[in-house]
């Protein structure tokens, strides 16, 4: 298959390139600094460009969402809306452009996350963004078949605990390979609408 894949060069957007590349994928990387295409995705034009220049795909995968984490009482409006921006309308932009590009039985498989089910502190904006994000799975699910449309909500990785972990106390991580073989089911599995938790 060939597969673009959004936010390749993150922590997660690693582990699933590597993940796709060993079982024989040919991979077109996507990041706002480095990877085969250099844009930034929250622009809906760049958005175009990048589908432009990748070419023939079989799936999209993203591992890209940039979200604020801050107490509600410090959040503004705008930390809300950069929330929606980062995670929701970008990945729903992927998919909203992408059926167009996408071979007929292709997938898309986007970021969610464990926090709209499990809460913390400063982790409402994510919260938010994960649970529209799921919503927006299932609902496009019904509209784009036969292509298909799945998340990955994982918990926080192992190889982030140094950064995250006061954030999610008496949380048990995953290792981050095990999201990047969620991706791997969604891509090479026939399931569509589906948010695959990773606990």
């Amino acid at each position: 298959m060939r597969i673009l894949l959004v936010g390749a060069t993150g922590r997660l957007g690693t582990a699933v390139g590597e993940a796709l590349t060993g079982r024989g994928h040919e991979v077109v990387t996507v990041g706002r600094t480095a990877g085969d295409i250099r844009a930034d995705v929250a622009d809906p034009d760049q958005t175009a460009r990048v589908f432009a220049e990748a070419g023939d795909l079989d799936a999209v995968a993203s591992a890209a969402g940039d979200v604020p984490y801050k107490p509600i009482a410090d959040m503004a409006a705008e930390d809300y809306l950069r929330a929606y921006r980062g995670k929701v309308a970008t990945q729903v932009e992927l998919v909203r452009q992408g059926t167009r590009h996408v071979a007929e039985r292709g997938s898309f498989t986007l970021i969610a996350g464990v926090l709209n089910r499990d809460p913390i502190v400063t982790g409402s904006a994510a919260a938010m963004a994960n649970g529209a994000v799921e919503s927006f799975v299932r609902a496009a699910a019904i509209e784009i078949t036969p292509q298909r449309v799945n998340a990955v909500s994982p918990t926080v990785f192992t190889e982030s605990m140094a950064e995250y972990g006061d954030l999610f106390p008496g949380v048990t991580p995953v290792d981050v390979d095990l999201a990047a073989a969620a991706y791997v089911r969604s891509i090479e599995g026939a399931e569509t609408g589906q948010v695959f938790l990773v606990q």
